[in-house]
């Protein structure tokens, strides 16, 4: 059971380090796409993912486009602010790519435009917030979709 979550070019070390320990916490895989905002190694990523990284089976890519060939035969779907159709609406399966974008600027307009039908947002409420911390959208969408194939 789980699903792999992807980060395309994470930019900030506490987050990929608290997506890592949801990553094993929920049994999913986490694959990271390089260019990365900190290095591997930073103390910063290894403190927030606790003594739990060790434990992780991460898969490091060069590029998004590396990313996409090593993969392109998977089920993804894409989270997006710009996405038109709603998380909860997910076709959530076992192995699922579950595909976000840096901290900065979300994912690619490239990424968005050749995957619209699969992309989708979590709502927001308030016109003062353009986005939910990455690590906290990453929860909210892995653990509905542990709820609904469950």
């Amino acid at each position: 059971m789980g699903y792999n979550i992807v980060l395309i070019e994470p930019e900030i070390p506490t987050n990929t380090g608290n997506i890592g320990r949801l990553s094993l916490a929920s049994g999913s895989q986490l694959h990271l796409v390089k260019p990365f905002g900190f290095e591997i190694n930073d103390a910063r990523l290894k403190r927030a993912g606790l003594d739990y990284w060790q434990h992780l089976n991460v898969v490091i890519y060069e590029s998004v486009a590396d990313f996409f060939e090593k993969n392109k035969d998977k089920n993804m779907v894409f989270l997006s602010s710009h996405g038109e159709k709603y998380y909860w609406d997910i076709p959530y399966e076992e192995e699922l790519f579950l595909i976000f974008g840096k901290e900065s600027s979300g994912l690619s307009q490239t990424i968005l435009e050749e995957n619209k039908a699969r992309t989708f947002k979590i709502p927001l409420f308030s016109e003062r917030v353009r986005s939910l911390n990455l690590a906290n959208a990453v929860g909210i969408v892995v653990y509905d979709g542990i709820k609904t194939i469950r």
